[in-house]
């Protein structure tokens, strides 16, 4: 189904409800079942699916920024990659009703704690079409209604994985049906969506910081996601450069518009002379531009950083100097975003340090800051990364699109003031 305005987004949001009821209800082998179908249909489509992809990026040249073009590319292997990981998310336990505690409240009055879906998702994400079957796989699996807003710049790409996407789910699945996920294709401001507080649950942006952050202040509905990617990398004293070398390449030239590209890599200062010279070559042969901290653009010549907190997006990165892994640990929380930060290190209790004390999402010993990624984690996909604090926090898969509800089972039981029943509340065994 495709909305164009407030009314039909919201007949739309209450649409894809009662489908996730409809979704919720049915057996897991039948949610496995739509997976597996939407995996297929995805890699019997690719020559469809790329062709579409091209028109959009040829439209998109010249019209938008630079990062923005490389989110919009499907890359040749992005479908098989695709299908693998919804193939992965089918394989996963069961998540809906998942028994988490059981209580005897009272004699004959038991209470279990289960996983239930959120609801109604708002997935709102500029260019990036390889989301839309991530989220959308993601969604079914954990029982949840979806309303996708794309950008404008990905419209063919998006029209088409929508639709292989929902004939699937209404082939395996007709009592469900096309309305579980809704593609909002007006050109109508976000505003509008963002006012269905009442009919949507929780919205999800991927995009740039300025969408994220737009969103965050612009609506009554929880927002689940981050701002800023501002990673950093710390080059210890006790480093073995060469894996430095490695992983700060790696984590700047391997998908510089990513947020888990690293923004700002701290070099401890006893590191200064060859060693660091080295690693300043290799990532400038690998066609990154550095720029200098308020300490590093002095001592190694290089043009002043925009500003101590900056997300660079491209092929830029930050150098600056710490003197010591507490510097670069105030650092790290004074100026970055808590996303994803790595230490490179052979000294296993600065690492351990390092990984108890920073206080972001995702931390690493000795690994690239592109490993922040749902894929990656083993979760099949992700509808984002969240730097949240409440509720699911770095890559969400399916796990992060779950809450909980309280199903008690009685004998006859009543309150009466707490005079008619004798409270055990005694743990029972899950099974």
């Amino acid at each position: 189904m495709v909305a164009g305005n407030e009314s039909s987004a919201r007949d739309m949001a209450i649409k894809a409800r009662a489908a996730s009821r409809a979704l919720q209800a049915l057996p897991s082998a039948d949610r496995v079942a739509i997976l597996n179908r939407i995996a297929d249909s995805l890699q019997a489509h690719e020559a469809q699916i790329m062709a579409e992809n091209a028109i959009d990026v040829e439209a998109a040249q010249g019209k938008v920024s630079e990062a923005l073009l490389q989110r919009l590319v499907l890359k040749p292997n992005k479908i098989a990659q695709l299908a693998d990981g919804i193939r992965a998310i089918a394989k996963q336990e069961e998540p809906v009703g998942r028994l988490l505690s059981r209580l005897e409240v009272a004699e004959g009055l038991v209470l279990d704690k289960v996983t239930s879906p959120i609801g109604v998702l708002l997935i709102i994400f500029e260019a990036r079409p390889d989301a839309l079957p991530q989220i959308a796989s993601l969604a079914i699996r954990s029982g949840n209604g979806l309303l996708l807003k794309g950008g404008k710049e990905a419209t063919r790409s998006n029209a088409l994985l929508h639709k292989l996407i929902v004939d699937a789910v209404a082939e395996v699945a007709p009592g469900v049906g096309r309305d579980l996920i809704g593609l909002v294709t007006s050109r109508d401001e976000i505003d509008q969506l963002l006012k269905l507080h009442d009919v949507i649950d929780l919205v999800i942006p991927r995009g740039s910081n300025q969408l994220v952050s737009y969103i965050q202040q612009h609506t009554k509905i929880p927002v689940l996601g981050h701002a800023d990617g501002i990673c950093h990398i710390y080059v210890d004293a006790a480093a073995d450069m060469g894996k430095a070398t490695r992983i700060c390449v790696d984590a700047k030239v391997d998908y510089p518009a990513a947020c888990n590209a690293v923004e700002k890599i701290l070099v401890h200062d006893s590191l200064v002379g060859d060693k660091l010279d080295s690693l300043v070559k290799a990532l400038q042969d690998a066609g990154v531009t550095l720029h200098g901290g308020e300490r590093a653009a002095g001592a190694l010549g290089l043009p002043t950083a925009p500003s101590a907190r900056h997300e660079y997006s491209s092929l830029d990165a930050t150098v600056e100097l710490v003197s010591s892994l507490d510097e670069a640990i105030n650092h790290i929380h004074n100026h970055g975003s808590g996303h994803t930060e790595s230490i490179i290190t052979e000294d296993q209790q600065a690492a351990d340090d390092f990984l108890r004390r920073v206080d972001s999402a995702c931390v690493f010993h000795n690994a690239s800051t592109r490993f922040s990624d749902g894929y990656r984690f083993g979760l099949g996909a992700e509808v984002g990364i969240s730097t949240a604090r409440i509720h699911a926090r770095g890559p969400v898969g399916v796990e992060g699109l779950l809450t909980t509800r309280y199903l008690m089972r009685g004998t006859g039981q009543t309150v009466e003031k707490d005079k008619a029943v004798a409270y055990t509340h005694r743990p029972l065994p899950l099974n």
